[in-house]
């Protein structure tokens, strides 16, 4: 998770964790690759009774304070306008309508927004955090999608995500698959006798995604949603590598403990059955990853 600037690249403009990125016409509309930019309008009431079960502090408020680290496209990131869109902003934003609140976005450092909500800056953090076990020590995560991990490479290559050794593969910095997955494969490969994947750091997804478009890196590694969405939005210059695997949570991160984690379980079901759910995933093209029942505390390693 992190922010991005658009790279022009042999006339390609790419936005893969952005903070540049061209604005649909209208809601719903996307790109000639058929990946929406635009946020979709999905503005339920409020619900009396769901809101009533809010922190006192919170619902007197009238805000939720978000936490959120940008840009991770098609999740969260700005368009051309400066505008901060995507299908984790228009779920959190359609989360608040049903709690009565509006929600208030602060940008963070990923690694620093769950320590801030631990020190009570935010009440929640919003950056497609994946639901673990070691991170539920820190705070309670409240459940709302799953995504695994996907690699995209240049059209024709042969890379293969399970045989990466030796490869040079772009990552962006405090990911999972920067802190487990990449350097798990490449302690396998040293193990093997083979040569180590090289990772390539980055601290936006754009950087990631462009390092791979110029030749930089081989493949690149990360949430299914967003290299899906890189490849659509690259006219060709990306294509999967491999299946998804490691499927897992995303979860919004929430202070350990705290009764928020089930208003925003109560809201978000509420929004699955009203189907603004789904109309909000729809519209971003991430329907794959929608769940059918949140939980709290979902971590499944």
């Amino acid at each position: 998770m992190a922010a991005m600037v658009a790279v022009m690249a042999g006339g390609l403009a790419l936005s893969a964790c952005a903070k540049n990125t061209e604005s649909g016409s209208g809601s719903g509309s996307g790109s000639g690759s058929g990946a929406t930019m635009t946020s979709i309008a999905v503005t339920p009431a409020m619900v009396e009774e769901i809101a009533a079960t809010l922190p006192a502090q919170i619902r007197e408020s009238g805000k939720l304070i978000v936490g959120v680290n940008i840009p991770y496209p098609p999740n969260e990131f700005k368009n051309s306008e400066g505008e901060l869109v995507g299908f984790d902003v228009d779920l959190m934003n359609a989360v608040a309508d049903t709690l009565g609140l509006t929600a208030e976005y602060k940008e963070s450092d990923f690694a620093k927004i769950i320590p801030a909500i631990d020190g009570g800056t935010y009440n929640v953090g919003m950056s497609s955090f994946t639901d673990t076990v070691e991170r539920e020590k820190q705070v309670d995560f409240v459940t709302y999608f799953s995504a695994g991990t996907l690699w995209a490479q240049r059209p024709g290559e042969a890379v293969d995500p399970d045989e990466a050794c030796g490869a040079k593969v772009a990552v962006q910095a405090t990911t999972i698959q920067e802190t487990d997955e990449l350097p798990a494969k490449s302690r396998s490969c040293v193990a093997a006798g083979k040569p180590e994947i090289e990772i390539l750091k980055f601290d936006g997804q754009d950087a990631v995604t462009n390092a791979v478009v110029l030749g930089q890196a081989d493949a690149m590694s990360a949430d299914s949603p967003v290299t899906a969405y890189a490849i659509r939005q690259s006219n060709g210059k990306l294509e999967g590598a491999g299946a998804i695997f490691d499927s897992a949570p995303y979860g919004w991160p929430v202070r350990k403990g705290s009764p928020l984690a089930q208003s925003l379980l109560t809201a978000l079901e509420h929004l699955i059955e009203t189907g603004d759910y789904k109309t909000v995933a729809a519209n971003w093209g991430v329907e794959s990853g929608m769940i059918d029942k949140p939980v709290i505390n979902g971590a499944t390693s």
